[in-house]
């Protein structure tokens, strides 16, 4: 979190530029968001290979759907979630008043 002197606006590193309820609010919020991606990441990484056999009766482009979600699917979802959560962050960032220049 930025540092701030009194009155100026300018960092310091005396007097914190958020109080402490502001800074639980943030991390409370950042810490949620990191949860939530682990569980997608979770789910993408070994839901999808722990069903691949049953998701292998489905066909998806000419390819068992397992196979394509082994291969294709998880990579497509892992690079969507990393623009989601950057996206999210700096809104969480801005919320708070600590967005990065």
């Amino acid at each position: 979190m930025p540092l701030a002197e009194p009155g100026s606006g300018r960092p310091t590193s005396s007097e914190p530029a958020v109080d402490a309820a502001t800074a639980a609010a943030y991390w409370s919020k950042t810490s949620g968001l990191m949860w939530t991606m682990l569980i997608i990441w979770a789910i993408a990484s070994f839901g999808i290979h722990f069903f691949a056999s049953m998701l292998n009766e489905y066909r998806f482009l000419g390819f068992p759907l397992g196979f394509y979600m082994a291969a294709q699917g998880s990579l497509i979802i892992f690079v969507v979630m990393l623009f989601w959560f950057a996206r999210r962050q700096n809104a969480i960032d801005a919320e708070f008043g600590v967005t990065e220049d």
